[in-house]
């Protein structure tokens, strides 16, 4: 994260991200529900060695040259509309680039938050420590009795909260405002300044997407 300075002289907390142009390869209907159209777009060039001959193949049918990244996006018809009028608005080949985006936008971020490792349950569900005195004894982070209380037929129920893997979930971000947009000067891409925090580590990649109010 950075800070953005505004013209009443504040300074906002804001995330750089970078977008770069994204290119339609796909457009049909979910396979199991008509009534949603899923858009498959690619973005990051990069070679032909890169990918293996099913992913070559499948950008090659539709004209498109070698991308590294595939990405799903579900669009719900409404009963206005046709199934078809909506899937010939993202024909194949159509770029989709910062012109989607503009200030004081309000945004959904998705991401895959930082990984933590194998932690205890107070890191990971917020328990409470034992008493450090008074006959607490030699471990203080433990979890305590994990079944045999009534009604659990002496047995752990499921679903309880115990130690284990934290992080490296996704994770969704509403109503994040862009602050800015930047070009970045002899290339397509853009630099937009999102105020807040967005999931996952540095490079990783987000999934924007705009929210109408």
């Amino acid at each position: 994260m950075t800070q953005f300075p505004t013209d009443e002289g504040k300074y906002l907390p804001v995330t750089a991200i970078l977008v770069t142009p994204n290119i339609i390869v796909q457009a049909k209907t979910e396979k199991n529900n008509d009534s949603i159209v899923v858009i498959q777009s690619a973005f990051k060039e990069c070679k032909n060695k890169d990918l293996n001959k099913p992913q070559l193949g499948h950008l090659k049918k539709n004209n498109i040259p070698a991308h590294k990244h595939l990405k799903e996006t579900r669009i719900k018809v409404n009963e206005e509309q046709s199934v078809q009028e909506v899937i010939s608005r993202f024909p194949a080949g159509l770029p989709l680039d910062i012109s989607l985006l503009k200030k004081k936008d309000k945004i959904k971020v998705v991401g895959v938050s930082k990984g933590k490792g194998f932690t205890g349950v107070i890191k990971r569900h917020g328990f409470a420590l034992g008493n450090m005195s008074h006959g607490g004894g030699p471990v203080h982070r433990s979890i305590g009795s994990a079944g045999g209380g009534r009604g659990t037929r002496q047995k752990v129920p499921k679903g309880k909260n115990m130690a284990g893997r934290k992080g490296g979930e996704q994770v969704s971000v509403r109503n994040l405002e862009v602050i800015e947009i930047l070009p970045l000067k002899n290339t397509k891409n853009h630099v937009i300044l999102v105020k807040g925090a967005v999931p996952g580590n540095k490079g990783g990649l987000v999934n924007l997407s705009k929210i109408n109010i």
